[in-house]
């Protein structure tokens, strides 16, 4: 049956959207965009067919409402047809859900008490849910969350060394970059390996251990905060520092700006969040070489432990932003890493291959380009066709 499946993803102050066209035997994107500056001067929108440029426009929208204007008007422009559905990325499903799900009354409730767990984002994914209702109040639309990927993961890995008190009031390791270790999953196939480590490197970057296809740990925790150290985020921390800072009058406002917008490669390097920009720097900037170092150390030895959750290792595949085009940064995480059998052609790894390992190396290690909207679209469709 064919179908066109809108795909949004909300930020604070943007608004990211894919389009994707399904036929029987044939599913393609074909058109992505963005509405940027949400509520702010200086506001734009484009939209792009592949990676050509269709339109470029100047212009604020002052909240998700008239975002998603700008949106169905563009695609009305480029002739879209009638849509099928709606499907939008959740960045949290706290304890309720572990599934995609199709949006009603009763359901948008629930995902009401879930933003004690993410204030950051779900106030604006909510806002969008209604602001697509205002203007198509019978397009049916889908919630894709990237916690739900995690929710099989052993207890023995959800759960922090608290009282049993905190476990049932939901504070657990959810893990998050759900949707893009699931196309990954589903892109690999058999090719992933019974053993399988998955980094998903960008501004935002964490790691999952893969048993055939199962998540048996992950990086994040309750929050995209945890892990290693990402653009701006501290990724994990003795929480005695936090008591600490407490104690010396910062507060809890000021400890979730600092650890989430200025931490990470930005608070080391003391000047940007940009892995490229810091790479052209390292030789002449030491604090732009302890930023990468840092960076490159700490999943290196993540890497070792979940080797170690795993009893050895057969697939190390990298993806997000720096994993898929930072050649140096895969090629220094994975010097030292010959013990689990990774030895990669670096030759490959320069131009960015898909397998980068060399043909003696014991582990495959791959590069694969993610697309979080497709499993969207996917899920959306499934769920409504």
């Amino acid at each position: 049956m064919d179908a066109t499946i809108l795909c949004l993803n909300a930020g604070s102050s943007s608004l990211k959207f894919a389009v994707f066209r399904f036929s029987p035997n044939k599913e393609e994107q074909i058109f992505s965009g963005a509405v940027e500056a949400i509520g702010a001067s200086g506001g734009r929108s484009w939209l792009r067919a592949g990676n050509k440029t269709i339109s470029e426009k100047n212009g604020s929208a002052a909240n998700h409402a008239e975002a998603i204007q700008i949106v169905f008007d563009e695609l009305q422009e480029q002739g879209v047809g009638t849509l099928a559905g709606a499907g939008h990325r959740f960045v949290h499903g706290g304890p309720k859900f572990s599934e995609p799900i199709k949006i009603d009354a009763k359901i948008k409730a629930e995902l009401q008490t879930l933003i004690p767990f993410a204030p950051l984002h779900l106030p604006s994914e909510l806002a969008l849910l209604d602001a697509v209702s205002t203007h198509y109040p019978d397009l049916p639309q889908v919630a894709c969350f990237d916690t739900a990927f995690h929710a099989r993961m052993p207890d023995v890995a959800k759960r922090f060394a608290l009282p049993e008190e905190f476990w049932q009031k939901g504070i657990r390791r959810y893990g998050f970059h759900g949707l893009s270790y699931e196309f990954i999953v589903a892109r690999l196939g058999k090719a992933l390996g019974s053993r399988a480590i998955v980094a998903h490197l960008g501004n935002g970057a964490s790691m999952v251990a893969l048993k055939d296809g199962i998540p048996q740990d992950t990086s994040m925790g309750l929050t995209p905060t945890g892990g290693f150290m990402m653009g701006t985020r501290s990724g994990d921390l003795d929480p005695g520092i936090l008591l600490y800072l407490l104690r010396q009058g910062y507060s809890s406002t000021d400890l979730e700006k600092m650890l989430n917008n200025k931490s990470g490669l930005i608070g080391v390097s003391g000047q940007t969040s940009e892995m490229k920009v810091l790479l052209s720097k390292q030789e002449s900037d030491p604090a732009a070489a302890l930023a990468v170092e840092m960076f490159c150390y700490q999943i290196r030895k993540f890497i070792g432990a979940y080797a170690a959750v795993l009893g050895g290792l057969d697939t190390l595949v990298f993806t997000g932003g720096i994993g898929e085009k930072a050649a140096a940064v895969r090629a220094r995480i994975c010097q030292g890493l010959e013990y689990l059998g990774i030895k990669l052609d670096l030759s490959a790894n320069e131009c960015h291959a898909e397998v980068i390992s060399s043909a003696n190396s014991l582990a495959s290690v791959r590069v694969i380009e993610t697309n979080e909207d497709l499993m969207i679209a996917r899920h959306t469709r499934n769920l409504l066709l």
